[in-house]
């Protein structure tokens, strides 16, 4: 055990990890892009940079094939400041590449190349820190890393190790072509918030989780549940937090959208700093929103993440507006 894992980590994060290739151009289709950026990917490396940029102690729990693709995960991973101790490698699965096309400021499809499996759903229930899951301040899954086994089994044996502690997070973040059916993610998310103490995601998202778009019921839905934290981003409306006893919604931010992507794990990563740092419920989501801003102002997303100084500008800004209008 490292000693970092001993006391704890700020933030420690399981699921994917990959390469991102991004267009240079935008505006046009991958049969059209000439050049390429070639980035750190995978949601929930992202929100372990963007913790890690936060000032957060941050660590990986994940999986990378034997390959260049794989040895540059591990260095990125490092170089922006989180602890790759527990990013493991498979022989049989190559690293996974993910391609983007960029139509600011809505449309930014995704191509995964993930099959027939990847290396971060190999992760096995023995291949696992039990003592550093423990000891994490706070604990972040999502709902891709339940999509297949073995990792299926691997998260509840780590939640069950867990013991639904506080500050155990469940991103809702559901991508459909990872799943068989959607009637089959219902099935394990609903499985999966009886372990976890925070639940975010998307309307969408919601809806496969607990059969609600309206963001108060589906808010209401997911603290029936047994989570203690709901958190419903509502795109242009804003987001919002509710507990059994409060309710916040916070507005959006207003900048020129570059790519959305990497917007909802910085949102991520300084949610996770907020909770960590015990904000009021509306502090927090008032700078998670505007670090998914910042981001979604910039071309990448795990090298795009943004500094406290950064968000607070920002956020602050926002505040100060809303307050004068």
């Amino acid at each position: 055990m490292t000693a970092t894992a001993q006391h704890g980590h700020d933030v420690l994060a399981i699921g994917r990890s990959g390469v991102d290739l991004y267009p240079l151009q935008t505006g046009v289709g991958l049969e059209d892009v000439e050049t390429f950026g070639k980035f750190l990917g995978g949601s929930a490396a992202n929100v372990t940079v963007a913790a890690a940029r936060l000032g957060r102690r941050s660590a990986l729990i994940s999986g990378v094939g034997a390959d260049p693709f794989g040895t540059f995960v591990r260095r990125e991973l490092d170089a922006l400041g989180v602890d790759n101790t527990y990013v493991r490698t498979y022989e049989d699965y190559p690293t996974p590449v993910t391609f983007c096309e960029i139509f600011p400021p809505d449309n930014f499809p995704l191509y995964f190349y993930r099959r027939p499996s990847a290396p971060d759903l190999q992760l096995r229930a023995e291949d696992l820190d039990a003592n550093a899951i423990r000891a994490a301040r706070l604990y972040w899954s999502t709902v891709t890393g339940l999509s297949e086994e073995p990792s299926r089994s691997a998260h509840f044996a780590a939640w069950e190790a867990r013991g639904r502690a506080p500050q155990t997070v469940l991103d809702l973040d559901y991508r459909p072509m990872f799943w068989t059916s959607a009637a089959s993610a219902t099935e394990q998310v609903q499985r999966a918030l009886q372990h976890v103490t925070v639940a975010v995601g998307n309307r969408e998202e919601c809806e496969i989780a607990v059969g609600e778009t309206n963001p108060h019921r589906a808010a209401d839905a997911l603290l029936d549940l047994g989570v203690e934290l709901a958190i419903v981003k509502q795109g242009p409306r804003g987001v919002l937090g509710k507990t059994k006893h409060s309710s916040v919604t916070v507005p959006p931010n207003e900048v020129d959208v570059v790519n959305g992507l990497g917007a909802g794990d910085a949102f991520g990563g300084s949610l996770c700093h907020g909770l960590l740092a015990g904000w009021p419920l509306e502090k927090t989501l008032r700078y998670a929103n505007a670090a998914g801003a910042i981001v979604a102002s910039r071309l990448e997303c795990s090298t795009a993440m943004p500094t406290a100084a950064e968000v607070a500008e920002l956020a602050e800004k926002t505040a100060e507006e809303a307050v004068n209008v």
